[in-house]
């Protein structure tokens, strides 16, 4: 159980650690964890009653830490997930936005709002509360942002958190978590990081401390917690996997469109739950795409991320290479045309586009989480309308063209949690409602209003002037 580290240091030795050695961290037991509970939901109510000033210079005070972050800290994020330095970089701002959004939140849900009663002598008003204790279980792909896209809110907001991040991230994503709100005065108990793999993901949803539970991660992974949470009769939000589309129209700018394609696929090697899984293009314009597409993809460096240089970086580990390298062999052995990239070198799968894609082709079926961009042709907007929405999942879409009217009126037919327009799917800010539907979520949001709703319940309080009476 880990509620803090040294004063100097995240994590003791960090900067010299192999990255094997990360999975052999500390993981929590059962009975850790339910400690663990234990103590966060003591600690909860003392927090929960300050100011909602006071809560919030906590989080400033862990922005301004962050804004100047320890030196080996970029280091640790290409060690521990393969990430190249400009994502680490990407992330690390992306970090700072969701600590300054949940600092001005804190106060959000403080004010009770009146409401009408139609008995004569009572008021009542309502007001969002703190859940108590909330688990929060994150993946390696995005381990730090994506930690304090509810760490911060949900502390802001008055609850105690027990974070259990990946066992490929756990110090990028769990110590140094830890590290930064210790450092940033935030009182014991409140925050338990909790290392482990599924096991230990299953005790956080399970503890009866535990009211609600936010997971980040994988469908197949997400309907495990749903069906945990849900006979414990626990909140749950779920933010798991995409196959999201781009659908270019006839009259877009196609080395623009290529462009934003390409960084949709490749950033991060494609390891991204909102990544462009499929490239919808239209006819007319699908050749010249499909070459840009493949140039792009070719000019982009791949090895060894801690070179500067380099832009894709090794997968995750040699489960995920496996898996990219056998849906880029199947789709091609059922007639799509590899156009570039397909091969390897250690982990590091090169840019790789694939033309000739069709529905019932594992490309087309499946979500890749690999450096792969699918092409399939369209005619019409009624074809582009029905291939996009041909997938369970509906995290993200968007819809590059010349006209905006014309995008916008595909778009408002695809069935996503979120639609961009004039741009590609890879777009998250911390004040903006984040989620899917279907297979990539419940209808639980994060960002925005949404991390109220996420993180705070309602309670109602009525009163009767003079008390009431009745005949009983």
């Amino acid at each position: 159980m880990i509620t803090s580290a040294p004063s100097g240091s995240f994590l003791p030795g960090a900067g010299t650690e192999a990255p094997e050695t990360t999975e052999a961290e500390v993981r929590a037991a059962a009975a850790e964890v339910r400690a663990a509970a234990a103590e966060a939901a003591a600690a909860q109510p003392g927090w929960a009653a300050r100011a909602p000033g006071e809560r919030a210079a906590v989080l400033r005070r862990a922005l301004a830490l962050l804004a100047a972050p320890p030196p080996d800290l970029t280091d640790l994020f290409v060690r521990e997930s393969g990430a190249v330095r400009p994502k680490a970089e990407m992330e690390l701002g992306a970090a700072m936005g969701e600590l300054a959004f949940a600092a001005g939140l804190a106060g959000q849900a403080a004010a009770p709002a009146a409401l009408d009663s139609t008995v004569e002598g009572r008021t009542a008003r309502a007001e969002r509360v703190p859940l108590g204790v909330v688990g929060v279980i994150t993946p390696w792909n995005m381990p730090l942002m994506l930690a304090l896209r509810s760490v911060a809110p949900a502390l802001a907001l008055g609850n105690a958190v027990l974070l259990k991040p990946d066992p490929h991230t756990p110090v990028v994503g769990g110590r140094f978590v830890a590290w930064l709100f210790r450092r940033a005065g935030l009182p014991d108990g409140l925050l338990h990081v909790l290392p482990g793999g599924a096991a230990t993901g299953t005790a956080v949803v399970e503890a009866p401390e535990v009211a609600m539970v936010s997971f980040t991660g994988s469908t197949e992974a997400g309907r495990s917690v749903a069906r945990t949470a849900g006979g414990l009769l626990k909140k749950v939000s779920l933010e798991l996997g995409g196959n999201n589309a781009f659908v270019v129209l006839a009259d877009a700018d196609v080395d623009a469109a290529a462009s934003a394609g390409a960084f949709g696929s490749f950033v991060h090697s494609g390891q991204l739950c909102i990544a462009v899984g499929r490239h919808l293009v239209h006819r007319s314009v699908a050749e010249r795409y499909t070459a840009a597409l493949a140039q792009k993809a070719e000019a982009l460096t791949a090895g060894d991320p801690a070179d500067p240089a380099t832009r894709i970086g090794p997968l995750i580990d040699e489960r995920q290479l496996a898996k990219v390298r056998a849906i880029v062999a199947d789709t091609v052995a059922a007639g799509a045309r590899l156009v570039c990239g397909g091969t390897t070198e250690g982990r590091v799968h090169r840019p790789t586009v694939l033309d000739r894609v069709r529905p019932g082709m594992r490309a087309f079926d499946e979500e890749i989480f690999g450096p792969v961009a699918p092409v399939t042709v369209f005619e019409d907007d009624d074809e582009a309308v029905a291939l996009a929405d041909a997938t369970g999942h509906g995290l993200a879409a968007a819809v590059y063209a010349g006209a905006p009217e014309a995008a916008r009126a595909v778009a408002a037919r695809l069935r996503a949690g979120m639609v961009h327009v004039g741009d590609q799917t890879v777009v998250s800010e911390p004040q903006l409602p984040f989620g899917g539907v279907g297979s990539s979520g419940n209808g639980g949001r994060f960002g925005g209003p949404a991390a109220v709703e996420a993180f705070t319940q309602w309670r109602l309080t009525t009163e009767s002037t003079p008390p009431r009476r009745y005949p009983f």
